[in-house]
């Protein structure tokens, strides 16, 4: 690290939303030429930090300083004028372009007749490629480029514009091993040219290897700020869930879960990108399956290709003693449910009413009149699926995309409820809803339990995971990497083994 100067100090930051305090009194500070990580359990609060940092949120109180100024950042724009950019999962490059044309893109140099001069651009992306050691080309077209190399044009893209802080927002998610160690290399290249860094991250040994110091937020505010030799598994993990363990929450359950007859059997499924490979495991009759595991750890493309959203490059699936052939209409006609985890964009279709979207998975077994579609019979069935989960407002006709994020998720599962379901899926079944609907939601999948459903949960909530699982698998890099089946889970022992760290280790 160059020095100790500091050049973005956050003091005193608060903020809500509809009343509901999200940050509180939160300060937080990164020097020149170090890599300062920000971790938090989800709702720690530390993406509403980022977003009032580079102008996405406003701050209900507190200030902002650069370079010891207090400053007002009121959009994206402001940031990039101070020297501040940030680089997000969800990468922005434009895949039919060039790298140069990717980094100087709405700033691309003109010549003498106001024309773009491609040749400047080009030298210009190639010095800063030099300059950082980057293994890029400006000439090469962005969509022959693998996600690691992509993102690496992000990163320029800030650097062009002489940014002295880059905010990597889980950097690492979608990066192969190799993709990752370059990553990793390029960002001590960064810290030597005195860039500073905000490291966000889920993974623990990123965060080890790779900051300076690590600012833990918990509930909105801050938990600790650990120096680099502070930064040690298990006093990270206990500051992340608190030192007291509120067994009534969900942090702390004994698992039980008997061996009714196999219902689901996944054997050796490999995935074509290789974000999972060779998994098998069981799932059975009555039983709730919980997957944990840290962002990128490959649980999500794991149960979409089980239901065929996405096609595996091998292995098998057997449902109740059947192959199966995953695809989304061979698994609902196998009585196969599946909850995805963007429920707006996949989930459920906003401009349509409650009645169309509940019929959306369910008109093979919807009597018909002639060739078309009972109304009737439509009707009826959004009438049913209402009234057996209590969506809100209970209007067949309202549209679903101005209803809550609890309704919304309600009208999602309940379309499935409709059908004789064998196997229900559903991924980050809570995420963005309130307690209360929270609640009702885990009522739904333990009666669909109890009624002998077999039901897989992927969530990256810890009390969430604990509270409503009678086993656990956890994964990690794409395998399956602990089993918690009869015994006593806490959230620690869950993030220890999602993070790589050995029970010993852990309880050390």
């Amino acid at each position: 690290m160059a020095n100790h100067e500091t050049i973005l100090e956050a003091k005193g930051i608060y903020k809500s939303f509809s009343g509901v305090p999200v940050l509180q009194d939160v300060r937080f500070e990164v020097r020149r030429g170090e890599v300062h990580a920000l971790m938090g359990e989800n709702g720690a609060g530390k993406s509403t930090l980022i977003k009032i940092i580079t102008g996405v949120y406003t701050k209900d109180d507190g200030q902002i300083y650069w370079e010891g100024k207090p400053v007002e950042i009121n959009n994206y724009q402001d940031c990039q004028k101070l020297g501040v950019a940030c680089i997000y999962q969800e990468l922005s490059v434009i895949p039919p372009l060039t790298v140069a044309q990717n980094v100087f893109l709405g700033r691309e140099p003109k010549n003498a007749f106001g024309l773009i001069d491609h040749k400047k651009m080009n030298e210009m992306t190639q010095e800063l490629i030099d300059k950082y050691e980057f293994p890029l080309k400006p000439t090469t077209i962005v969509d022959n480029l693998g996600i690691g190399q992509r993102q690496l044009i992000e990163i320029l893209k800030g650097l062009s514009q002489n940014s002295k802080l880059l905010i990597m927002d889980e950097p690492t998610a979608s990066l192969s091993g190799k993709e990752a160690e370059m990553l990793f290399r390029i960002i001590t290249t960064l810290r030597e040219q005195n860039v500073s860094i905000i490291y966000i991250s889920h993974r623990l040994e990123e965060v080890y290897r790779l900051s300076d110091r690590l600012t833990i937020l918990r509930d909105g505010k801050n938990e600790a700020v650990l120096q680099k030799e502070e930064i040690v598994p298990a006093k990270v993990i206990k500051t992340m869930i608190g030192k007291e363990v509120d067994e009534s929450a969900g942090s702390k359950k004994m698992l039980h879960s008997e061996d009714t007859e196999v219902r689901l059997d996944v054997q050796n499924l490999t995935d074509k990108a290789d974000r999972f490979r060779n998994i098998s495991f069981q799932v059975h009759r009555g039983e709730i399956l919980g997957f944990g595991g840290l962002i990128g750890a490959g649980r999500t493309e794991l149960v979409r290709a089980i239901y065929g959203v996405d096609q595996a490059q091998s292995g098998t699936v057997i449902l109740d003693g059947k192959t199966l052939s995953p695809s989304p209409k061979n698994s609902i006609l196998a009585g196969i449910g599946f909850v995805p985890e963007d429920r707006r964009n996949q989930g459920f279709i906003p401009l349509l009413s409650t009645t169309r979207n509940v019929a959306l998975t369910n008109y093979d077994i919807l009597p018909k009149n002639g060739l078309s579609v009972s109304d009737a019979a439509e009707l009826e069935m959004s009438k049913k699926a209402i009234s057996s989960i209590d969506i809100r407002p209970a209007d067949p006709g309202k549209q679903v995309g101005v209803m809550s994020g609890g309704n919304q998720q309600k009208v999602v599962l309940g379309k499935w409820l409709m059908r004789d379901l064998n196997l229900l899926i559903v991924d980050e079944p809570t995420a963005g809803i309130d307690v209360g609907a929270k609640d009702e939601i885990y009522r739904i999948l333990e009666d669909l339990a109890r009624q002998g459903v077999a039901v897989i949960v992927v969530t990256s909530d810890l009390q969430e995971l604990i509270r409503v699982s009678h086993r656990i698998l956890v994964m990690r890099k794409g395998d399956i990497v602990k089993e918690f089946k009869n015994v006593e889970v806490t959230q620690s022992k869950v993030l220890a083994a999602g993070q790589g760290v050995a029970e010993e280790e852990e309880a050390s």
